[in-house]
Formats: structure tokens, C-alpha cells, sequence
């Protein structure tokens, strides 16, 4: 394989907490390599222990793309990933280097590997109504209430897929049509791209569980308390955007707000990373043609190094 602009882009995806960044500098240290992140929360501008977003001397040693580009009170879809790592890959490619795309946003690599259909564009106050009925009703109440307008979609989301059961209800209440007769109908706005995917997946889930408690830990001793605290304060930040609803910072928001004790945030923020990294994992096992290793193995780098050598040869 070459860096040609027709080559498979070579894709390192897993759970959170399953070594992918370690992985993605240890392929850099080999060939002149820059890093594509593939993250929906890492692009967040002042949210970077509660990310676990390379460090300022990782960013000087490795190019990275797609850190810190928006602000907390901003939005990011998958549609608009496309488009800036698509324009990354070109760039890096252009100066003869291997762009490696690592991370745990499935919806990003899926919409990078099979484009997107052409469905309404999001509506903010709709967003806002919709987030603020789940407040009051949880999410599974508005999941049984898509099961009713759209079947088809509820069956394959869980009750508490807030991010897709939400933007299916808010495709209905723009559109008035079900999300799964949208894509149907819908044209396919972007050619897909050839991707190999190399998958870190733990063997043992117990261990990974382990591993995440242990980071969670790691990242309040290092201050991600006070880090929420300063996104707390800013009075145009709150709990419909999807910064604050990232897996540790909403839970931590709660304590902050006073409704949970710090202790009964760590232990929601790790149950939810958790169930986070379970839902990773299914999508994972879901697709095709993976390349599989154990997250855990001692050997997980050696593994991943030999892969990307014989793509390359």
C-alpha cells in the first residue's frame, strides 16, 4: 500500500479506554505519520482531561487533525467530519505521509466509510423541546414514543441512545416522516470510501471495565472537576448541547447543579462510559472484514505494527 490517493484509508477503532491513541503514536514513531481523531468530544475546545486529548508535547511530537475546533456551545455533525478528514487525508497524502484516522465516534467512521443520505439538517430549538421532554420523561419514554411513529428505527436503538434516539424524533417533527422511509427515499449525497479497519476489541470485558474505572480516577486526581467547573460557569452552556452531554462532564454537571454527590457521579460517569464502550463494541462486531486484536494484549502494538507493514508493502 501507498499513501496514493486511491489506497484504503487505514482506520484504528475501538472502545474508549482500549489503548487507541498509544497505538495510533506508536505507528507515527514507525512512519511519518499524521493522526486523523475520529472523536465527537476531543474536537471540543477547553474539555481535554475529561477527553483524554493528547497531551500539548504529544501534539508537538505528532501532527493531529480535528482537535479543538469548535467551542462548547457549538455543534458538530457527522456530515461535516466527512468533509474536514476527507480535506485532512488529501493534505496529509499531498506531503507524503500516511494519515492514520483513530478513535471511538462509530457514527463518524461509518459515515466516512458509506457517505450520508441526504436527511433534514438539525433544528436547534427542536433539539432543546426534545432534550428538555427527556429531562422530565427519560429517554425510554421517548423511545416508546418513536416506537410509535417510526417502528422500524426504535427497533434497532436503545431506550437510552439519546444522540440517535433524539435525532430520530426530531427528523419526524421537522419532516413529519418516519427516519427509516426518509433513508429509503433519501439520495446518497457522498461516494464511499475504501477503509480497512484495524479493531482493538479487550478479550475479557471485566479487564476493560477495570481499566475505565481506573481512567475516570486518573482524570478527577489530574482536575477534570474544576475543568467542568469553568465550562459550568459560562452561562451560555447547558445540558441539551452535546459538549455537556459527553460521557463524565454531564455527570459531573449534575453534582455541580446539586442534584448527585461527587460520589455518586463518579460511579454514574463510569457506569455510563461503561455502557459507552458496550455499545462500541457491538457496532465493532457488527462489521465486515475487521482486522481484530485483543486491546489488552501485551503484544496489542507489536500486532497492530505488523498489520499496517503489510499494508503498506
Amino acid at each position: 500500500m501507498t499513501s496514493s490517493a486511491s489506497a484504503p484509508l487505514i482506520c484504528l477503532a475501538g472502545p474508549t479506554a482500549s489503548g487507541k491513541s498509544a497505538i495510533a503514536r506508536a505507528i507515527a514513531q514507525r512512519w511519518p505519520t499524521e493522526i486523523i481523531n475520529v472523536d465527537s468530544a476531543t474536537i471540543y475546545r477547553d474539555m481535554d482531561i475529561g477527553t483524554a486529548k493528547p497531551s500539548a508535547s504529544e501534539q508537538l511530537a505528532i501532527r493531529h487533525h480535528l482537535l479543538d475546533i469548535r467551542d462548547p456551545s457549538q455543534s458538530y455533525s457527522a456530515a461535516a467530519f466527512r468533509r474536514d478528514a476527507l480535506q485532512c487525508v488529501a493534505e496529509i497524502r499531498a506531503r507524503g505521509n500516511l494519515p492514520i484516522l483513530a478513535g471511538g465516534t462509530m457514527l463518524y467512521f461509518k459515515a466516512l466509510r458509506d457517505g450520508l443520505n441526504d436527511l433534514p439538517t438539525a433544528d436547534a430549538q427542536i433539539r432543546l423541546d426534545i432534550e428538555a421532554r427527556a429531562v422530565s420523561n427519560g429517554w425510554p419514554a421517548l423511545h416508546a414514543e418513536l416506537a410509535v411513529i417510526d417502528p422500524v428505527t426504535a427497533a434497532r436503538l436503545s431506550p437510552n441512545d439519546s444522540q440517535r434516539v433524539g435525532r430520530a424524533l426530531e427528523i419526524w417533527m421537522i419532516s413529519g416522516k418516519p427516519m427509516s422511509e426518509l433513508i429509503g427515499q433519501a439520495h446518497q449525497t457522498d461516494a464511499p470510501v475504501q477503509t480497512i479497519t484495524i479493531s482493538l476489541e479487550p478479550a475479557e470485558r471485566s479487564a476493560l471495565h477495570a481499566r475505565i474505572a481506573q481512567r475516570f480516577d486518573l482524570m478527577l486526581q489530574e482536575g477534570l472537576i474544576e475543568e467542568v467547573r469553568a465550562l459550568h460557569a459560562r452561562p451560555d452552556l447547558h445540558t441539551g448541547l452535546p459538549s455537556v452531554r459527553c460521557v463524565g462532564y454531564r455527570q459531573l454537571w449534575s453534582m455541580l447543579e446539586g442534584e448527585i454527590t461527587q460520589d455518586q457521579a463518579r460511579e454514574q460517569a463510569i457506569a455510563a462510559t461503561r455502557q459507552l464502550a458496550k455499545r462500541q463494541l457491538t457496532w465493532l462486531r457488527s462489521l465486515p472484514g475487521r482486522l481484530v486484536i485483543d486491546a489488552l494484549s501485551p503484544h496489542a502494538v507489536d500486532d497492530v505494527l505488523a498489520i499496517v507493514s503489510g499494508l503498506r508493502a
